[in-house]
């Protein structure tokens, strides 16, 4: 077994090697005792972290001086010493606690543990960045803080919190990626943005799979309007420029235009169309009383081992159901070309990219963390809290080690990918079977 770095099961961690288990017990029974509340504002916690802070700082100002509390200078006189404290409250994880800072004659102490005019420990700013992600509005972030923690945190304070990551969204919007890609997901989430009037926002994620089997957000975009296949074409082609030259699959929703957008990024990457989009497509040219019985019948034809078996079921779909809903055999066959490539790979493959369900459980969160506010005031307010959604995004790892069980059969894939899309190399119409004439019928070129 490889080491990690983390401790077994059951082995004491350092700080527990510092801590006297006894004392701790007869403090907590002491505070108990004189009815002191464990946690909160005036507990026994928020008591040993004031200690604790205190005596870190007057470590560091002992490490300053180059002397302790008492000592006098070897020689000569000090130019420079302790000069009482002053009080501050900082707002921890446990509450507010009042602290004594000590100060020094000259004032060129600097404190690094609670800087100057710091009122929050890190701990509380990861807290209210944590609670944000996760949908809290300001509002309910400062009522939180106040009811478990009797902190008083306003919401201009917690705006300031979240506004300092800005910078770091900025740098993971322009981060270089890498070269190629097995597969990348696109789609698009809307959000509401009071912009004169408040009006639906379209931000664009694109999800890739790496060559190591796992998930990478490659970046938010805010577009104007609807979703378009001309917004995406600019997505892509930033995508390209941060490095990555190819691609070999695209999974994307079916939106018209959106294969030509990717193909004038990347000539040779296979556009796959997403199966369940496909499906509800269907249901708006049928009857509500059909759907069930369409659907059970269109399964033979996605669930095909070979394209040529597909391409049987479906003939027989035609002959079922062609005569009363002609234009669900139009949709399939129109969106042919994009639907059958994920037939010619492994099953487990298949589960990923036959449909757009490894990004839409990304969007599922983005929405949860969205709804809340209702609408955002501005383009960047939407896109703060859409990033710090997605930054929350797997915190235990599961995630990762789910998509890394394909990790090896991706690199397989990607040692046999040919050079050219096989689909795309007919140059003057759309692919089609020789045995699917009529059904299949051909379109202009692209």
């Amino acid at each position: 077994m490889e080491a990690d770095g983390s401790a077994a099961p059951g082995a004491a961690s350092p700080v527990l090697d510092l801590v006297d288990r006894d004392l701790v017990g007869q403090l907590v029974a002491q505070a108990r005792a004189g009815g002191m509340k464990l946690t909160g504002e005036g507990s026994l916690l928020a008591e040993l972290t004031r200690r604790v802070l205190e005596s870190a700082l007057e470590g560091e100002m002992t490490d300053h001086l180059g002397r302790g509390r008492h000592e006098v200078a070897g020689g000569e006189e000090a130019p420079n010493h302790r000069n009482g404290h002053r009080t501050k409250t900082v707002t921890t994880e446990v509450g507010p606690v009042e602290i004594a800072v000590p100060r020094d004659r000259e004032g060129t102490f600097e404190p690094q543990l609670v800087r100057k005019r710091q009122r929050r420990l890190s701990g509380v700013d990861e807290m209210v960045l944590s609670l944000s992600a996760k949908g809290l509005t300001h509002g309910e972030i400062s009522s939180h803080l106040r009811e478990v923690y009797g902190a008083e945190v306003s919401k201009q304070t917690i705006s300031t919190i979240t506004d300092s990551v800005v910078a770091g969204m900025t740098e993971w919007q322009n981060r270089p990626l890498d070269v190629v890609y097995p597969v990348v997901f696109i789609a698009c989430v809307h959000v509401k943005v009071r912009d004169g009037q408040v009006a639906n926002r379209p931000i664009y994620v694109a999800l890739a799979v790496t060559a190591d089997g796992t998930r990478d957000i490659l970046g938010l975009w805010v577009g104007d309007g609807g979703e378009g296949a001309k917004y995406w074409l600019q997505v892509l082609t930033e995508i390209r420029n941060r490095g990555v030259n190819d691609v070999l699959m695209v999974v994307c929703d079916g939106l018209t235009g959106l294969p030509d957008a990717v193909n004038t990024v990347w000539p040779a990457t296979i556009v796959q169309t997403c199966v369940i989009h496909l499906l509800r497509a269907s249901f708006r040219y049928a009857a509500r009383q059909d759907w069930d019985k369409i659907a059970k019948a269109l399964r033979p034809v996605y669930t095909a081992p070979t394209e040529d078996a597909a391409l049987e079921r479906f003939l027989e779909f035609t002959e079922a159901w062609g005569a009363k809903y002609p234009a669900v055999v139009r949709l399939w066959g129109n969106a042919w070309a994009e639907f059958v490539p994920f037939l010619q790979f492994d099953v487990e493959i298949r589960k990923i990219i036959c449909t757009t369900n490894a990004i839409e459980s990304v969007n599922a969160r983005i929405r949860k963390a969205v709804r809340a506010r209702g609408h955002f005031p501005n383009e960047q307010a939407a896109l703060k809290c859409v990033y710090l959604a997605v930054m929350s995004l797997d915190p235990t790892g599961t995630g990762r080690k789910r998509w890394a069980i394909i990790r090896h059969r991706l690199r397989r894939t990607v040692l046999r990918c040919p050079p050219l899309n096989p689909i795309k190399q007919v140059p003057t119409t759309r692919w089609t079977h020789p045995r699917a004439a009529g059904v299949l019928a051909p379109e202009p070129a692209r």
